[in-house]
């Protein structure tokens, strides 16, 4: 019923054995893929016949790795797919509840749980689609001047503690209905790093709901590459830059509408 994709570069074997087994306890997962963009060839631990490793021999970037385990996925006709960062912390259950919901609502294309770091705090992971002053301006800019602006873009006001459907949601977990990852082309591989996961979400969202599920929780530990090191800050740079020049700098219609209809629904509305 569905199968796991992880992407690894340089990986801690530790942490990735530690996400492995607690994904293998999942009844429903049937395959799990090590996808490795390391340099070298690894020597991965043999944990069971359910966890396949395929070494790239060079880095294709986070989108393109997950997309060859994604299309194993169609192509055994797999009706779920998962991608998740193998610096995340997950139970069984909260894939089985995620699972039962998708099932139940065939029109969500993909759905991602509540995102918590290792102390507890929220992680605010459900945004608008971003114009370049929400990505450059919060990165470059006195967070004093752009809190307000931010405090939307990241849906702030809505709580995080209601069922949502959220045009921009994280790469680090996605679990995505095959049928509509396939159906928006898989991971853009223009984009190494970064806004791929805008870009998914986005085209998923034109046919499907990509739905913010608050009722389960894991465990993110976030590392912020782009704010340790400047070879990470300029990836993220020119991979933004691509994205805007794929669906529009300042004048983008389909952003407009979609921001629209997000804000009016869970921050202007009735609060629950």
């Amino acid at each position: 019923m569905l199968n796991v994709s992880i992407v690894l570069y340089n990986p801690d074997w530790k942490q990735v054995t530690t996400l492995t087994r607690a994904l293998l306890e999942c009844s429903h997962v049937r395959r799990i893929y090590w996808v490795d963009n390391s340099p070298t060839l690894q020597e991965p631990p043999v944990l069971s016949n359910q966890v396949k490793y395929i070494f790239n021999n060079q880095n294709l970037g986070y989108g393109a790795a997950h997309n060859i385990a994604i299309r194993e996925s169609i192509y055994d006709d797999i009706p779920f797919h998962l991608v998740v960062n193998p610096d995340i912390v997950v139970t069984s259950d909260v894939i089985t509840t995620l699972l039962q919901f998708i099932l139940q609502h065939q029109e969500i294309g993909l759905i991602a749980p509540r995102v918590i770091y290792p102390n507890g705090e929220l992680q605010y992971l459900c945004k608008l689609l971003p114009t370049p002053f929400d990505v450059f301006g919060r990165r470059f800019l006195p967070k004093s001047w752009t809190r307000k602006r931010n405090n939307q873009y990241e849906l702030r006001q809505s709580g995080y503690n209601k069922i949502m459907n959220i045009p921009y949601l994280s790469g680090c977990f996605m679990l995505l209905r095959t049928k509509a990852v396939q159906e928006a082309r898989l991971f853009d591989e223009r984009f190494f790093m970064y806004p791929e996961d805008i870009d998914l979400t986005r085209r998923i969202h034109q046919n499907y709901l990509t739905v913010f599920f608050p009722h389960v929780t894991i465990i993110h530990n976030h590392e912020r590459g782009s704010y340790k090191s400047l070879k990470m800050l300029w990836i993220h740079i020119i991979n933004m830059c691509r994205y805007f020049n794929k669906w529009g700098w300042f004048f983008d219609k389909e952003r407009t509408l979609v921001n629209q209809i997000t804000i009016a629904e869970y921050i202007n509305s009735p609060k629950d």
